[in-house]
């Protein structure tokens, strides 16, 4: 496959410091195989939530076997196991039993791209439109990886899963859309190869009110078919290509663009190259990058949009 990086410190090579959380959010010992951006996107919330004392509530994905077997968990956090498809609607009485008891807690609904986009859309969705207090995080690791490695629907065209052994027939749906779409507060697309920006939307999205909604892309070793040290290059070079956008939308209108993508075909073809689940069917890097291209004229549209109508009349 060829190596992509050496290698790569983590978290950027931010180090704990006083100000941190004292108790990690996932402890050493967990179930997680080497190179999952799941636990980065964890370490990560640690680093942003310090002192904050938050609940989690995680349905049925690969993200609560994490914990262990009982009575031992790997969470430093209060946790809930919910079913798949309840995982929005349990966080949803998590936050008001929170509010009616005074606490500051935060609850974090942290869940996969299958109990988000595909199971627990109904109560995710229902959630959204209440403007329940509490922040989704789906740490999307394009295929429900707790189960067998199925396809999801935000599987990408052309990956190779257990349920799609020749390839993905259709695209990838856009669940950012999707949610920017219930005009909530806060939405936004977190890059774990950009540290800075994700701790700062991760920091806001747990202090701020209302609904928040982010979207992880969380790099799977196992069913990328990927080498586990690679991870955060293959999402940077998705960020470099255009086809992970890094953005974040207010109040379902405002977007800003917060890493500009150079569009690159190199980075887009290294990217395809680096993961085996895309060899089966194969690419038209051109053909791919054309679309991406239309994509984020769509984008920097809806940003000059937003711009104009807060500059002075």
């Amino acid at each position: 496959m060829g190596a992509l990086l050496s290698s790569e410190p983590m978290l950027g090579g931010m180090a704990q410091t006083a100000s941190d959380r004292a108790e990690p959010v996932l402890r050493a010992g967990n179930t997680n195989c080497g190179g999952c951006g799941m636990s980065i996107g964890l370490q990560l919330l640690a680093h942003a939530a310090a002192d904050t004392p938050i609940q989690l509530a995680i349905p049925a994905c690969c993200g609560i076997v994490t914990a262990g077997p009982f009575p031992y968990s790997a969470y430093g956090a209060p946790t809930v196991a919910t079913t798949f498809a309840s995982a929005a609607a349990v966080a949803c009485g998590m936050a008001h039993a929170a509010r009616l008891n005074g606490e500051k807690t935060r609850v974090v609904c942290w869940a996969g791209d299958g109990g988000t986009y595909d199971i627990g859309m109904a109560t995710l969705s229902a959630s959204a439109e209440r403007n329940d207090d509490l922040l989704y995080i789906c740490y999307d690791n394009e295929i429900y990886g707790n189960t067998g490695g199925q396809r999801s629907s935000a599987t990408p065209l052309g990956a190779s899963t257990t349920t799609t052994p020749n390839g993905k027939d259709v695209p990838k749906k856009d669940i950012l859309g999707v949610m920017a779409a219930h005009a909530i507060p806060y939405a936004a697309t977190v890059s774990l190869a950009h540290p800075e920006d994700a701790l700062r939307k991760l920091r806001y999205a747990l202090h701020a009110d209302g609904f928040r909604f982010l979207h992880i892309l969380a790099p799977c070793p196992t069913c990328w078919k990927s080498e586990p040290a690679e991870g955060i290059e293959l999402v940077r070079l998705a960020v470099r290509s255009g086809l992970f956008a890094v953005y974040e939308v207010f109040d379902g209108h405002r977007t800003v663009i917060n890493v500009d993508s150079e569009l690159s075909k190199d980075a887009l073809a290294r990217y395809f190259k680096g993961q085996g689940r895309f060899r089966k069917a194969g690419h038209e890097v051109d053909a791919v990058h054309a679309q991406i291209e239309q994509s984020w004229k769509r984008l920097r549209r809806r940003a000059a949009e937003a711009r104009s109508d807060e500059a002075p009349a």
